[in-house]
């Protein structure tokens, strides 16, 4: 009979989460398992291979994003605020900018592998569903807004290209760039009625 798993695969995947933020792309099984406090075939046994963790670990972060965005956005009373929430909030396990930058180096990696480059695109889908779901709500608020699938796209694109600029020059935090940057975004959008 087989033994009861005592460790579960979402703590090994937290751990892997921790690993890459430290280390980036360079970190090996022996490290997660390290993190995880299991042996390397127990993580190997789970998984198969670095690649195998990898594919784990994008399939588990896309089944929890739009959970967190959509508890971000119900979390404020305004739509327009909690769209603001749910951008901002899920680029916050980045971490400072040395853990954004090791992230954003493994992303980098992962881009070069057929399969996470795919399973990154099912992420990347998950999210911009739960930004047209919040611009749909915010819409009334933004009367400059484009038609909601388009601003989902520049507002995920403005987020992904701050995170990267942010990393490499890091001037105050993450979330105050991003909020920042979101701001002045919706702040156009909003005034849009005022010219008119």
């Amino acid at each position: 009979m087989a033994r009861p798993k005592t460790i579960s695969d979402e703590r090994i995947l937290d751990a892997s989460a921790q690993v890459i933020s430290r280390v980036g792309p360079g970190f090996t099984l022996a490290m997660v398992a390290g993190e995880a406090g299991v042996s390397v075939g127990t993580v190997a046994g789970r998984f198969g291979s670095k690649a195998g963790l990898l594919r784990a670990l994008t399939e588990h972060t896309t089944a929890t994003v739009a959970a967190d965005m959509r508890a971000a956005f119900d979390a404020q009373v305004e739509p327009v605020d909690g769209l603001r929430a749910a951008l901002v909030h899920t680029y916050l396990n980045l971490g400072d900018a040395e853990q954004a930058g090791n992230n954003l180096s493994q992303l980098g990696v992962d881009l070069q592998d057929p399969v996470l480059r795919e399973l990154l695109g099912l992420h990347y889908a998950a999210m911009r569903e739960e930004l047209l779901r919040a611009c749909r709500a915010a819409a009334p608020a933004l009367p400059g807004m484009p038609a909601p699938e388009r601003a989902a796209r520049v507002l995920l694109s403005l987020a992904n290209g701050a995170c990267v600029d942010w990393s490499i020059r890091p001037l105050g935090t993450l979330a105050d760039r991003l909020g920042d940057d979101v701001d002045a975004v919706l702040d156009a959008w909003r005034r849009c009625e005022e010219r008119t």
